[in-house]
């Protein structure tokens, strides 16, 4: 997909392909973008915003809408995504990654590959998943984050969601590579804490890439560095 770097077409409308970087949060690569188009080109006011959000300690791709393109956000929120990750068996934090320490250890001497094979499968299709309590979840007006950062705990519903593809690609424990598909609306921490509950062990995610958002793939996205020089070179 070729991005055409005028004023006249931002405004109209473009999808960018972003690989977000590490420790950035999804709306901090929303308000560089906005604020480097408004730069370059001296517009007051442009729309921009994202199609999904990424927490902070993931990377990958982002689909950025500008203009009159942020009309079809939510369009694009609904498709499927792809994602690998790594998770740490053996040890829980309560942000089921590595935004907080870890609060409890157990052993793993007990896992065998049968039993990562067996578990994985329980994985597969339409599961019920709750989300994290770090979580950008609203529950009466609040994000559940900011209560779990005070200290309150509520009781989190759970949610439908389709797993299509869950492959564990490289054991080597405590430390498991995976590669997933999955809805709208899946939380990969809480996949990865559920995975170790079942394994009887606990389970936390060390790392997050995604890969795809539908028929977009990350291999066609600018890092945010890349854009934002190709938007100084052709203003």
């Amino acid at each position: 997909m070729e991005l055409i770097f005028t004023k006249e077409a931002f405004l109209a409308g473009q999808l960018l392909l972003i690989d977000k970087p590490l420790e950035w949060t999804s709306f901090q690569v929303v308000n560089k973008i906005r604020w480097a188009i408004r730069k370059t080109y001296g517009i007051k006011k442009i729309k921009v915003g994202h199609a999904g959000t990424l927490d902070p300690l993931a990377t990958g791709l982002m689909l950025i809408c500008t203009g009159k393109m942020t009309k079809q956000i939510e369009q694009f929120m609904g498709m499927d995504k792809s994602y690998t990750g790594t998770m740490f068996l053996g040890a829980t934090t309560p942000s089921y990654d590595l935004e907080t320490e870890v609060s409890q250890v157990q052993p793993v001497q007990h896992i065998t590959k049968a039993m990562l094979e067996s578990t994985r499968t329980e994985f597969l299709g339409n599961i019920q998943q709750k989300p994290p309590m770090h979580s950008a979840i609203k529950k009466d007006g609040k994000r559940l984050y900011a209560l779990a950062r005070a200290g309150e705990t509520i009781e989190i519903a759970a949610r439908e969601i389709t797993i299509a593809a869950f492959d564990l690609t490289e054991v080597s424990l405590p430390n498991i590579a995976f590669s997933v598909s999955c809805s709208k609306g899946t939380y990969i921490r809480s996949l990865a804490h559920d995975f170790g509950q079942v394994m009887g062990c606990g389970a936390h995610l060390t790392s997050l890439r995604r890969t795809a958002i539908g028929n977009y793939s990350l291999s066609d996205s600018l890092t945010l560095d890349a854009f934002l020089r190709s938007l100084e070179q052709k203003s």
